[in-house]
């Protein structure tokens, strides 16, 4: 007789560790012994935050925000000798936005010219490289399996990254203005900030105007931010997620600028883009502002649920 034949394990008796569920699973196993395995001290913020910040892309739009500021305000010098040694110059209303007009008048109205010429594309950009090229690098580099087989937890994986990636997101937001109020004070003086509504603010008002500025571009940048991280959830092509997030912001504008559309326009996610202007005045308008700043808050809420919610559910095969 034969002895007794060892029984053959399922397949599915120790899942692979990036097929979705498993970290449940192990949670649920008693374990023989400790091991001192402890899945919250993997992928610390600190770990991945420098890991992001030796990063190429990283570094490199850091000099760009270092450098626009500097470029600007040469430019700008350039052209007030240039006008200022013969050539004619028409009226204000010729010369653009009234932005434009009195960025060279003082520190805070410089800064405020670049958020303004910024945040339009610039900025939307930038978000969407942080929180875009999170997960889907690691797939592209074919090491995200290898993070949850240490195992990571999903959650963590995307938290970690994620706070990170708006960290990120938001520093670049006020390190260009920052950046720009010092250079505008060197190189154009600090005098006090002129509103291009009336008006002018000095001191801690005029930066406390451009506190509340910064702030709200902060928020709705959050709308490029979650788009971004639910396509880097989505695809293992960073390219694709920073593109696709850029895509959005270039479309609702095109759709917002069709007046035809309207009443249906102002669900656009950048239909209160700029409402920031109303806090330029002698008073502050806060009505847009809210409006948009709701709006942007249920845009990004949605996009990150779907990022999480997709990302639980995605078998990780590279």
């Amino acid at each position: 007789m034969t002895g007794p034949s060892t029984p053959t394990p399922r397949p599915d008796a120790h899942p692979a560790p990036t097929r979705r569920g498993v970290h449940d699973k192990l949670m649920q196993l008693e374990a023989v012994h400790d091991n001192g395995f402890r899945p919250e001290r993997t992928l610390r913020v600190r770990v991945e935050f420098v890991r992001q910040l030796r990063r190429r892309r990283t570094q490199l739009a850091g000099l760009v925000l270092l450098v626009l500021p500097l470029v600007i305000a040469l430019a700008f010098k350039v052209s007030s000798q240039s006008s200022s040694s013969g050539a004619s110059q028409g009226p204000s209303s010729r010369s653009g936005s009234a932005l434009v007009t009195l960025a060279t008048t003082g520190a805070t109205n410089f800064a405020l010219f670049v958020e303004f010429a910024s945040a339009g594309f610039l900025l939307v950009v930038i978000v969407a490289l942080f929180c875009g090229d999170t997960v889907a690098s690691e797939a592209s580099w074919s090491s995200l399996r290898y993070l949850l087989a240490i195992p990571i937890p999903r959650p963590r994986l995307l938290r970690q990254k994620l706070i990170v990636a708006l960290t990120l997101s938001v520093g670049a937001n006020f390190l260009l203005p920052a950046w720009s109020y010092l250079v505008g004070g060197v190189v154009f003086g600090w005098a006090p900030g002129q509103s291009p509504l009336g008006g002018t603010f000095t001191g801690i008002v005029a930066l406390e105007r451009l506190l509340i500025v910064v702030s709200y571009v902060s928020i709705q940048s959050l709308v490029v931010a979650g788009l971004a991280f639910l396509l880097s959830v989505l695809t293992d092509t960073p390219l694709g997620a920073v593109g696709g997030a850029t895509m959005l912001v270039v479309v609702s504008n095109i759709l917002d600028s069709i007046t035809a559309l309207d009443p249906y326009r102002r669900v656009l996610p950048t239909h209160f883009q700029y409402s920031w202007l109303d806090a330029l005045g002698p008073g502050i308008a806060w009505d847009d502002m809210m409006r948009g700043t709701g709006l942007a808050l249920v845009y990004a809420s949605v996009f990150f649920a779907l990022a999480w919610w997709r990302f639980q559910r995605k078998d990780i095969v590279s």
